[in-house]
């Protein structure tokens, strides 16, 4: 595989579209109000939203600069509006009509003719036909006014350098101010018939259709409640995603609200989500199902801390709340407390429920479920009323996660642990209740449940009640660790897990990668698809990247150029030993090789290494060799999935018929920075020599030394034959490796034909085997 950061679109494929065609207008709020968009026709869209108080506002917004979009499938940035004239139909219900005094108003921000930052404010009603609240509204931009009593107070627009169009919509008691509203109100417009005419009317947009990839993507809905689920969705599947989308559905944006006294808390009354948040979420699972994509609806025990009744919070033992580092935080739920569990439940329930609806699947994610620690002074959050009820009312205190623990404190742990796994067991419980046969998945994040200075967090946040067959598939997240360039801990954290809680690698699935700032883009990308990678290598059933904003804000686009989907198709098994010990073996290059008229060539070599080839046939001696070669060519379904070969010519680093050293091979030379370093077998000598890489090492074979000295530890195998150091080897540090390998090949044919006659008498069938590039 590989990968490329791309920028604006510049050479790839394009398309024209109508400007303000719907799948590309986008919806923006205050808190505590929310609205969500979606597209109900190829020409209309509907925003709904709710208010909760007299100064809430939603804008629905058209940008010159497609800032949402990746960068090949975004469309081109025109700010000159002048020559368009845009129509659609209004029609709206719960909004100030647009008569009203603060009714619908289009803002444009922009620059006047001088350059200076300007906007306008143009009044609906002066450009409508009909009633207030269904009527046919016509923009001219090349002879547009604002204000509010035309012609009197006529405000000429100049729309030849406009960043954005903000429509507002406001409930009926907007006043500007800050009057809580007793219940919340509910309102929607729908543009119907939208059309765009004259010559700016038009915009390219890129039109790529990258490759499946064997990839799958992360969403998560407070990143994307803005844009329309057309958008994402079509994006998604064109950039080479396939499976399941991993949605986490937020902590701030779906719940519904209710006042208490002075605060708006989650509740259930009326349903756990609000209405735009139900209407987005239809429409996302409609999409993705109409492109063939599943949804694994992901909840996590996190909400958004200013709308969480105190009593669900986890608390530290001087009642401080369990509060994320966001800004504005997040909190914890209370696995004890038995009304935030619930609450959780019917949220879970609630979602699946509308991805039944849509024909998908049922799947179900609990998204890092755990005891919260405090990050800066390691105090464990165990201490809510709920959780010390449960724990015999004055549990013993546990004043730093980092320090030593005794018996008492670890007992304490293990019965959080306990508490903890019962906990998800009932909500996966009430998913299956809603949605039979649905498959559950367990998401844990390995820097925290493993971290080395807290070694004793495993007992109360990877329980052994989370063991096989708890869940269905067990899912492991670590983007600490790869943007940190550890892959080492990786490959520890994902054997750690595997081994505590039971899940082979073919039931687990692995999260690379999160870039949280954009200046970090161009470090962290080569890690993340790295360790997408070696995922796959490990045998996960799904490797995911976490997560689709940063994708496309990066413009990450990942390719699979082996061709051969070797890393999709790859069976860690060895291809029978004794049968294949008596192979042939016929390595081959590929050269480009040109003679002149005077008989001079000139040669171009096309490849670096070799790619070997086999025949397996010579090996077979008997009938019961013959079963054995046909099954294990059956289990590979012909030449569909590749396997581990030994060379009986060339499988260690060092001499053959001598024992694998650590100074056997260079690895690489330290530079105080790189963590990481291929295997790599040489032949011949000097800057002549040719490296072969090495990707399919021999479990427990490898040796390595730095500086001559054999190191017990400190390293790991990451897979595919990269070396991972826990911490990198210093300046000029000289590192060696020893090992014994396999090839990765496959059957060069879908066909394997043998002779029970011509066997018999002495004729060994032909088993043609190649390398693959892995």
């Amino acid at each position: 595989m590989a990968y490329w950061l791309a920028p604006a679109g510049r050479a790839q494929e394009r398309i024209f579209i109508k400007r303000f065609a719907p799948p590309y207008w986008t919806v923006n709020f205050p808190r505590p109000m929310m609205a969500g968009i979606v597209t109900i026709a190829p020409d209309a869209l509907r925003v709904e939203a709710v208010f909760h108080g007299s100064g809430d506002l939603a804008g629905l917004i058209w940008e010159a600069e497609d800032k949402w979009s990746h960068p090949l499938l975004a469309y081109e940035t025109a700010r000159d509006f002048r020559h368009c004239v845009l129509r659609f139909r209004w029609r709206s219900e719960g909004l100030k009509p647009l008569d009203a005094v603060d009714g619908p108003t289009l803002t444009i921000e922009g620059r006047d003719q001088s350059g200076a930052p300007r906007s306008w404010y143009v009044r609906l009603w002066n450009y409508a036909q009909g009633s207030p609240e269904d009527a046919t509204v016509t923009l001219d931009f090349g002879d547009l006014k604002g204000g509010f009593a035309l012609p009197a107070e006529a405000d000429p627009v100049w729309a030849g350098d406009v960043d954005r169009l903000f429509l507002s919509l406001v409930p009926p008691g907007y006043d500007r101010g800050s009057t809580p509203f007793e219940q919340a109100r509910e309102g929607w417009v729908e543009l119907s018939g939208i059309g765009c005419d004259g010559s700016g009317s038009v915009l390219s947009v890129g039109d790529v259709m990258v490759p499946e990839h064997g990839l799958s993507i992360a969403t998560g809905y407070d990143d994307g409640y803005n844009q329309t689920p057309e958008r994402l969705v079509r994006q998604i599947h064109a950039l080479g995603y396939r499976g399941d989308i991993l949605h986490y559905v937020g902590m701030s944006h779906y719940f519904r609200l209710a006042r208490d006294g002075s605060e708006l808390l989650a509740t259930l009354e009326g349903g756990p989500l609000n209405g735009p948040c139900a209407a987005w979420h239809r429409d996302f699972a409609a999409r993705a199902k109409a492109m063939g994509l599943g949804i694994i609806w992901s909840l996590s025990y996190e909400l958004f801390d200013a709308h969480c009744p105190e009593g669900w919070k986890q608390r530290a033992a001087n009642g401080d709340p369990a509060l994320t580092g966001w800004e504005p935080p997040s909190t914890l739920l209370s696995p004890a407390h038995g009304e935030a569990m619930a609450y959780l439940q019917a949220v879970g329930r609630a979602f699946v429920a509308i991805g039944r609806e849509a024909g998908l699947a049922p799947k179900f994610q609990v998204g890092e479920p755990w005891w919260w620690i405090m990050p800066a002074d390691g105090r464990i959050c165990l201490y809510d009323e709920a959780a010390k009820a449960a724990f015999g009312g004055d549990p013993v205190a546990i004043a730093d996660m980092r320090e030593p623990l005794d018996a008492a404190q670890k007992a304490l742990l293990d019965q959080a642990g306990g508490l903890l796994a019962a906990s998800t067991a009932a909500l996966c419980a009430a998913v299956r209740d809603e949605a039979p046969g649905a498959v559950t998945h367990l998401l844990a994040y390995l820097p925290t449940v493993l971290d080395p200075l807290m070694p004793e967090a495993r007992r109360a946040n990877m329980p052994t009640g989370w063991a096989k067959p708890a869940f269905d598939l067990l899912q492991l997240e670590d983007y600490d660790w790869v943007t940190e360039g550890r892959s080492a801990r990786t490959g520890q954290g994902v054997a750690a897990a595997s081994a505590r809680l039971g899940y082979a690698a073919g039931e687990q699935h692995y999260l690379s990668g999160f870039v949280l700032r954009a200046e970090d883009a161009a470090a962290h990308w080569p890690r993340i698809e790295a360790a997408a990678r070696a995922g796959q290598a490990r045998g996960a059933a799904a490797v995911f990247v976490w997560a689709w904003p940063q994708v496309a804000r990066d413009g990450f686009t990942t390719f699979d150029l082996e061709g051969e989907g070797d890393m999709q198709a790859f069976d860690d098994v060895l291809f029978p030993l004794a049968i294949g010990r008596e192979a042939s073996v016929a390595p081959a290059f590929s050269t480009q090789i040109v003679e002149s008229l005077s008989g001079h060539e000139r040669r171009s070599s096309d490849w670096a290494d070799a790619r070997l080839g086999f025949d397996a046939g010579p090996g077979v001696r008997s009938e019961g060799d013959l079963v054995e070669l046909i099954a294990f060519f059956r289990a590979r379904r012909g030449a569909a999935r590749a396997f581990r070969f030994t060379d009986p010519f060339d499988h260690q680093s060092g001499p053959p018929g001598q024992a694998v050293t650590a100074i056997d091979q260079r690895l690489g030379t330290g530079d105080g920075v790189t963590s990481q370093f291929q295997l790599g077998k040489s032949y011949g000598a000097g800057a002549d020599a040719q490296r072969r890489i090495i990707t399919r090492p021999v479990a427990g074979s490898i040796r390595v030394a730095i500086d001559g000295v054999e190191q017990a530890g400190g390293w790991s195998h990451a897979g595919l034959g990269v070396i991972a150091f826990d911490e990198p080897p210093g300046e000029g540090a000289v590192l060696t490796c020893g090992y014994r390998f396999d090839v990765p090949v496959r059957f060069a044919e879908d066909r394997l034909e043998i002779n029970r006659a011509t066997f018999a008498a002495g004729e060994a069938p032909s088993v043609p085997l190649i390398e693959v590039r892995a």
